[in-house]
């Protein structure tokens, strides 16, 4: 902003102050001064208080009246700290989060203590620079209430060690109102009669809406869903079923964040449950056991289901029905953790408040090893700061845009009851191990540019208020500066 006519840029609110501050220093009022320079003291005070700019010859005046130069007046330095304050927190009301808040305007006056003032200064300055709006504003508390939601959910499941009995309860009656008669995966024509057992019918159409697994017609009772072409007869199983879930279990439409979390674990949870139904699947895997040969592979095969659900599965019946801990861990490309569970004691990478979402596990874990691998299933064990774990990492769409990893591990005690347990393939992944040396960081520090894939700036979520804001965002610095090493 310039003065008229004068070529040279000013900011009024640092005018207004510094005007002030050598208005009190002369002992003048706003009445005094207008007199000398024949104006309004009102026009004064919107001049002080930044809203409107003085012309030229104005400033002359006032800048003879208060026996100083026009350039006193125009510096752009606030005159004292005091004033610095008074100007931020100023500006910082100007902004979008006063109004969002529905905070009063506060005045710097001089009953406002220079401490209290440092405060609200670094207050204001603490709130991230986004253009908040009412919706904004929602959307970062639904981000928090989501967080919470999931790490309480997360510590339930590990006090129930993942096996719900009243879930299990109604995937058996569904069962044998089905005709299921306890071997093997349930028939296309035992869905169909699962799914009039509940008054539904399943119609496959296309054009289905591409945020919708399944469409629910509920009085006219059809589930829609995908056409074959586009969805295959196992991924229809599961989808039909998470939805016939929702209802078998009445879930009632929710708007609030846990409750809508809680209903789509519940309903995967009886979709599993009726794919693997409870009492032939312990059978089956406490001979596996007894011989000392579990596999996840196995479970899929038996029971036509994809290895993630053979996974969850199995976290469902391991510990309550076979007494070993477990834990499970849904993995993207570059280690970031979308989906986790755990009851065996590892200890996952977690924020400050213990939420998982964007966390990524270090270098060395099976989940990210198996990616530099050629076998279809990777064995690992790992020493990790809370003691030795066994793992197996299965990658699912592996050729396809999204592809993701899925983990099942133990204690390395337990990994002899396992297939696989016995790998002597062995990794560190002890917090120091994924920590940078100080010369690397040295060298590399400044001069290295990655562009981040397109999976990883998309699935790695933002970061919580609590961690440092990086320049590479999806990009594990540490890989690749340990990747220049190596072409060096």
């Amino acid at each position: 902003m310039a003065a008229p006519g004068s070529g040279q840029a000013f900011d009024r609110i640092v005018l207004g102050h510094r005007l002030r501050h050598l208005r009190r220093g002369a002992g003048l009022t706003l009445s005094e001064l207008g007199a000398r320079i024949g104006r309004p003291a009102s026009y004064l005070s919107q001049v002080e208080n930044g809203r409107i700019e003085p012309k030229l010859g104005v400033l002359g005046d006032l800048a003879t009246a208060l026996d100083c130069s026009t350039i006193d007046i125009l510096d752009p330095t606030p005159p004292s700290r005091r004033v610095q304050l008074e100007i931020e927190l100023q500006r910082a009301q100007a902004g979008p989060w006063r109004s969002t808040l529905d905070l009063p305007a506060l005045r710097a006056g001089a009953r406002l203590d220079d401490d209290v003032l440092e405060v609200l200064v670094g207050l204001y300055t603490a709130l991230p620079e986004v253009d908040v709006s009412r919706s904004g504003l929602a959307n970062l508390e639904a981000g928090d209430r989501a967080r919470v939601a999931n790490i309480a959910l997360r510590t339930e499941m590990r006090a129930r060690d993942n096996y719900f009995a009243e879930i299990e309860a109604e995937a058996l009656a569904s069962l044998n109102a089905a005709g299921y008669t306890g071997e093997g995966p349930p028939t296309e024509r035992q869905m169909v009669d699962l799914a009039a057992h509940y008054g539904f019918t399943v119609a496959r159409v296309k054009g289905m809406p591409r945020t919708a697994r399944s469409v629910t017609d509920t009085r006219r009772r059809v589930i829609y869903i995908a056409q074959r072409d586009d969805l295959s007869v196992r991924a229809a199983r599961s989808v039909i079923l998470q939805t016939l879930g929702h209802f078998a279990l009445e879930h009632a439409e929710t708007t609030d964040f846990e409750g809508y979390l809680r209903q789509r674990i519940e309903s995967n949870y009886f979709a599993a449950a009726v794919l693997v139904p409870e009492a032939a699947a312990v059978d089956f895997l406490t001979a596996a056991r007894d011989q000392r040969d579990l596999s996840i592979e196995d479970l899929k095969e038996r029971y036509y289901v994809s290895y993630e659900m053979a996974a969850h599965r199995f976290t469902n019946l391991a510990t309550a029905r076979l007494g070993i801990p477990v834990h499970f861990i849904r993995t993207d490309p570059e280690g970031t953790v979308t989906k986790a569970y755990e009851n065996d004691g590892v200890e996952f990478p977690t924020d400050a408040d213990g939420g998982l979402e964007g966390a990524r596990l270090g270098r060395h874990w099976g989940a990210r090893q198996a990616w530099d691998g050629s076998d279809l299933l990777h064995y690992q064990l790992t020493d990790t700061d809370r003691g030795e774990f066994w793992c197996v990492t299965y990658v699912e769409n592996a050729t396809e845009r999204t592809p993701y990893a899925v983990t099942l591990g133990c204690r390395a005690a337990d990994a002899d009851l396992f297939r696989g347990g016995g790998t002597l393939r062995r990794a560190s992944g002890r917090s120091e191990d994924d920590k940078a040396q100080p010369e690397v960081l040295r060298r590399w520090d400044g001069v290295a540019w990655p562009s981040a894939s397109e999976r990883s700036f998309i699935l790695t979520a933002l970061p919580s208020a609590s961690r440092e804001f990086t320049p590479f965002p999806g990009i594990d610095l540490l890989d690749v500066y340990r990747f220049l090493d190596r072409q060096a």
